[in-house]
């Protein structure tokens, strides 16, 4: 097979549980055209240069097209409106400066270090309450029973949601996650299903807001609702809406991601394992080279604003490009012994949480949490065994990791 379908073979379901021998492969030309016209970034040094130039652009959504629903005052009038208000008012990811940069300001400015810091020791008390109602299972699947349930409560809570609504945030965020996935945007059922969510957690949040802004409370929905940034006056209704949402999509997805992918590499690593039961201050290294070894966003995708050069290969303007991070965090160009997991690395210059202006805002409170499950899972759950090696992954790839990962056990211990 030729070497411009690499990357439709990464896409493939067949090759989700282990992409790595096609990044190698891809990694052997730093920026190749692939058969669909997509340019792929693959070794580190490319991936960090097109972060970084501002010739790239993160507007790469197609416009919104909501499904006709047979009403000619809806289709006619509503849905055109709708759509190019979602068209205008993109969640930050997908947008360049300087209104990314005002978007991001303001939500930095309610992302304080109180904040983060109280819901690292509030990660800690969830863990343990979540895995205290297993009781005496004898078995446990880490990603319903703990890696889903403790990003939702955590970001529930920080932007303010009710407890009682925390359910039905869960199924809206597995669901806008596909959004991320290439694909997503020639699938027309899947487009259309991804408009329904987005209009009902919309909805929901305009409802929201309006209670924040008559009893503003302390958490960030609040903030954002109810203060400007700098002078700048506080955010429209409609970005604050797209800024909830990612929020809630990007604290939700890749947490669940990095926790499952954390607890499966150390199962497979049991002398790791063994070293973070025993030593807990192992905790933030071991969450680092996990972002490298492997992260829950294997890829992002960006588009070029003119002809650029990288590598003797040109990207033409508006050509769609992968940043393929994943394979970037295991170039041996940059880190010795790339295929090895080692917390131990000295030099650990990972691409998992991205770079440049698009580095992910919640990183800190990603890695606190996944620190908090980890130790709590290694420590408390007694004589852990993989039921399937491999288990079964979701059908995303760039948002890649466990559907389930089922463990036998012994017990938990209190």
């Amino acid at each position: 097979m030729s070497d411009d379908t690499l990357f439709a073979r990464v896409k493939e379901e067949a090759h989700r549980s282990n992409p790595y021998p096609l990044f190698a492969a891809l990694r052997e030309c730093p920026v190749s055209r692939q058969e669909d016209g997509t340019y792929v970034a693959a070794t580190h040094a490319a991936i960090a240069s097109l972060l970084h130039d501002p010739r790239v652009s993160s507007e790469t959504l197609p416009p919104a097209d909501r499904p006709k629903t047979g009403n000619p005052f809806k289709d006619w009038l509503v849905k055109p409106v709708r759509d190019h208000i979602t068209d205008t008012h993109r969640p930050f990811i997908f947008r360049d400066p300087p209104d990314h940069d005002t978007l991001r300001a303001a939500v930095m400015h309610q992302f304080t270090h109180q904040r983060v810091q109280a819901m690292r020791a509030r990660s800690h008390v969830l863990v343990d309450e979540i895995l205290n109602k297993l009781g005496d299972a004898r078995s446990i699947d880490i990603v319903d029973d703990l890696a889903y349930p403790l990003p939702v409560t955590v970001i529930c809570e920080l932007l303010g949601v009710p407890p009682e609504d925390e359910e039905q945030f869960h199924g809206w965020a597995t669901q806008l996650a596909t959004a991320l996935e290439p694909d997503t945007h020639q699938d027309d059922e899947l487009r259309a299903e991804n408009s329904r969510t987005f209009d009902a957690i919309s909805e929901y949040m305009q409802g929201l807001i309006a209670q924040k802004r008559k009893a503003p409370q302390d958490d960030m929905l609040s903030g954002l609702a109810t203060e400007g940034t700098d002078g700048a006056p506080r955010m429209s209704d409609f970005d604050l809406i797209a800024t909830a949402i990612l929020m809630l999509v990007a604290g939700h997805e890749t947490t669940v991601n990095l926790i499952t992918n954390g607890m499966l590499t150390l199962l497979r690593h049991p002398e790791e394992l063994r070293r973070l039961r025993e030593d807990p201050s192992r905790a933030p290294r071991v969450v680092e080279e996990l972002l490298r070894f492997e992260p829950p966003v294997q890829f992002r995708t960006r588009k070029a604003l003119c002809p650029i050069t990288h590598g003797g290969v040109t990207i033409p303007e508006s050509a769609p490009l992968v940043l393929l991070l994943a394979a970037g965090n295991r170039d041996p160009e940059v880190y010795a012994e790339p295929e090895r997991f080692d917390p131990d690395r000295t030099d650990n210059r990972h691409l998992g949480f991205g770079g440049s202006l698009h580095y992910c805002v919640g990183a800190p409170l990603a890695r606190f949490e996944v620190e908090a499950a980890l130790v709590a899972l290694v420590r408390r759950l007694k004589n852990p065994r993989l039921t399937a090696d491999p288990p079964p992954y979701r059908q995303g790839s760039a948002l890649r990791g466990p559907k389930h990962l089922r463990l036998t056990i012994d017990g938990i211990d209190p």
